[in-house]
């Protein structure tokens, strides 16, 4: 779920200071994506919310610009501002990009409509896509 670093500017770039290390986090994801492009392409995928002890599923949906061929991404993140579980679903823009966190890894923050905010992290270096401004979709299943 790395498609978040860079192309898109978001209107509130500077929400994701209002998360810093001393927060906690409200609940964890993890993610596996697929991104399909030759230039503008569609990526999809599923992950996990961990929330208030409790798993739950969701999907993944979101068009993508500069990428090349067909990859698989995986990701972890924290989530951030959820206080109720209905808060999580929504679209996703980049609230702010491309933070180095050193080795080589980097970070991303996510905003949605309802104000959550998703620290995410690759897990997998030299995997970098970049996310249209319509942002990404996550969807709960349960």
């Amino acid at each position: 779920m790395v498609l978040i670093c860079g192309a898109a500017v978001a209107d509130q770039a500077s929400d994701a200071s209002t998360v810093t290390t001393s927060s906690s986090p409200d609940a964890t994801v993890s993610m596996n994506a697929t991104s399909v492009a030759a230039g503008v392409g569609w990526v999809w995928g599923n992950g996990k919310l961990d929330f208030k002890g409790k798993g739950h599923t969701f999907k993944i949906a979101g068009l993508s610009v500069v990428d090349a061929g067909i990859s698989s991404i995986t990701a972890t993140g924290e989530v951030y501002n959820l206080a109720q579980l209905g808060d999580f679903s929504g679209n996703y823009t980049v609230a702010s990009a491309g933070i180095a966190l050193g080795g080589g890894a980097g970070a991303s923050y996510l905003k949605n409509e309802h104000g959550v905010i998703i620290k995410l992290v690759e897990t997998e270096q030299g995997l970098r896509f970049n996310l249209s401004g319509e942002g990404v979709k996550l969807t709960l299943n349960n």
